[in-house]
């Protein structure tokens, strides 16, 4: 058995139907007990208070936008060498829950930011690089919708998508490429090392991180076979008015 079986429509559907309930049930016991364990049963910090809560929204939200955008590019990078129309469709699929995430991204960051830096935006270079990620994902999603012939958008998209690239790999980076800026580096993977997050944190950011990723793939398949109908629906008109 081959992994590239299910970029078949119909064995993605089948797959994807018996997947979907695991994966919906597992995201939302994530979701339920990391947002509740961080918001309600951690204690604030002692620097920044109550505020240091929004962590755990703002820190999934960012780390899935970025990771979404790659999954969007290698489901790009797959149509245009093998020009399998399961991974094109997953790719538009993912771009407005990508999207969602930058959203929830920036404006949590604009919130956490307001009382820590003084300021709701600064022109850091990651806080750049994360606002003209979210310009792409608009681009993205609006060259899906402006181009007919649906071979010729993915190609296009796939483009796009190569050249978005580069901003998503700013947005995750540029602290360590400009060593400036408000933004601070990383520290989730630095357990261990100077300053790394409290474990009273730590443990159910991980949970929510969790959460996150795994409603990120419950969208995306949801969004995707509803895709693939579309794309059935639209041949089968098609094929009416030639009749």
């Amino acid at each position: 058995m081959s992994l590239w079986e299910y970029a078949n429509p119909k064995k993605f559907m089948q797959l994807s139907a018996g997947v979907l309930p695991w994966v919906g049930g597992l995201t939302a016991v994530c979701l339920i007990v990391g947002l509740v364990w961080g918001f309600f049963l951690t204690p604030d910090d002692f620097r920044q208070g109550s505020t240091v809560k929004i962590i755990f929204l703002h820190v999934p939200s960012a780390m899935m936008a970025i990771n979404a955008w790659v999954m969007m590019l290698v489901a790009s990078l797959i149509w245009l060498i093998r020009r399998h129309h399961v991974s094109a469709l997953a790719a538009k699929a993912a771009a407005p829950v990508g999207l969602t995430f930058t959203a929830i991204a920036l404006v949590t960051g604009a919130l956490w930011g307001q009382p820590m830096w003084g300021t709701w935006w600064a022109w850091d270079p990651r806080l750049t690089a994360f606002l003209i990620l979210a310009l792409f994902y608009l681009g993205y999603i609006a060259l899906w919708q402006a181009v007919e012939d649906p071979d010729t958008a993915a190609d296009l998209t796939a483009v796009l998508c190569m050249v978005g690239s580069v901003f998503a790999v700013l947005s995750r980076y540029a602290v360590k490429f400009w060593n400036q800026g408000l933004h601070q580096d990383s520290t989730i993977l630095k357990v261990g090392e100077k300053d790394p997050i409290a474990p009273a944190f730590y443990v159910p950011l991980v949970v929510c991180i969790a959460g996150f990723v795994l409603l990120f793939v419950l969208l995306v398949l949801m969004r995707t076979r509803t895709e693939i109908r579309a794309r059935r629906l639209s041949a089968l008109l098609a094929r009416e008015r030639l009749a």
